[in-house]
């Protein structure tokens, strides 16, 4: 396969994903006012782990111990994030904290220049610029900076850096086993935060749906797609088509969850895809340098 064809396939993989986590907003608004945030969370990569345990049983028994490792850590980084992220939106509007988290955007090229020695170039930094201006649109109508928001933050620095790991150490041969690894850890993150409360499960057989819904397609298969699609594309060209996230979950909530269109929605996600769009038919060349792997 050409590598032009395989990172359009790429981009494909992470749109997908983008798009599945988006149709999981309107859903998760419903389910959190019967399960608590951490107990779904909790459920959610319990069931992810053990369906992908089920589908490829040996996949993390063919790991070296070097990739085991990074997975760890990368499930570790995803998994307290996600608590950090759920914490500071109990401490902040939901339009913020998405916000916020969406700065992953501006730090993912940051971080691969530090970390990885990756060249930026400009074109790639306009386009997260219009990335990150697109959905300060699409999201804030006001910003105040105090704990919750500090704590999103961090959030977002530790997504970033998942983002900049796995674009680093994911390989097409280790994609099924480092994503089966992230998500049995995510899981034990998630338990150990929710366990002293008590767990409470989904109460109806809709319920039970979402949640299946959300751990088979926005957890198990989109963990193997961003893992091996971070494979072929560098972290700041992966960080910028996953900023559709909140333009994907705007538009399911409009054709599904009953919203209106707005200005704001129209504006917002023709920047971000803008910017999605700039990275992908700029040459790869003028965009952003070939990032080598690295091991830790």
């Amino acid at each position: 396969m050409s590598e032009r064809r395989t990172s359009l396939l790429a981009t494909l993989a992470l749109l997908a994903m983008t798009a599945a986590w988006g149709s999981t907003f309107f859903l998760i608004k419903d389910l959190l006012d019967r399960v608590p945030t951490l107990d779904f969370l909790a459920v959610r990569f319990a069931i992810a782990s053990v369906a992908m345990l089920l589908v490829a049983p040996r996949a993390v028994a063919r790991l070296s111990p070097v990739v085991r490792r990074h997975a760890i850590v990368l499930g570790l980084l995803y998994g307290v994030a996600q608590i950090l992220q759920t914490a500071g939106l109990a401490h902040t509007a939901a339009s913020v904290s998405g916000f916020i988290t969406g700065m992953y955007v501006v730090l993912t090229p940051v971080f691969a220049a530090l970390i990885l020695h990756t060249r930026i170039t400009a074109a790639t930094w306009a386009a997260v610029a219009l990335a990150t201006a697109g959905l300060g649109v699409l999201t804030l109508s006001g910003f105040s900076l105090g704990y919750g928001e500090a704590i999103t933050l961090v959030s977002a620095v530790l997504y970033a850096l998942h983002i900049v790991g796995l674009g680093a150490w994911s390989t097409p041969r280790d994609a099924v086993g480092m994503s089966i690894l992230q998500i049995m850890v995510i899981t034990v993150v998630c338990f150990v935060a929710t366990v002293p409360d008590g767990i409470v499960l989904p109460s109806t057989g809709r319920d039970w749906l979402s949640v299946v819904y959300m751990a088979l397609i926005a957890g198990a298969l989109a963990m193997l797609g961003q893992t091996w699609a971070q494979a072929h594309l560098p972290p700041t060209r992966t960080a910028i088509i996953m900023s559709m996230e909140p333009v994907f979950a705007a538009s399911f909530a409009v054709w599904l969850g009953g919203e209106g269109v707005t200005p704001r929605l129209v504006v917002g996600g023709l920047m971000v895809l803008t910017a999605m769009l700039v990275v992908e038919l700029v040459p790869r060349r003028k965009v952003e340098a070939e990032v080598s792997h690295i091991a830790v």
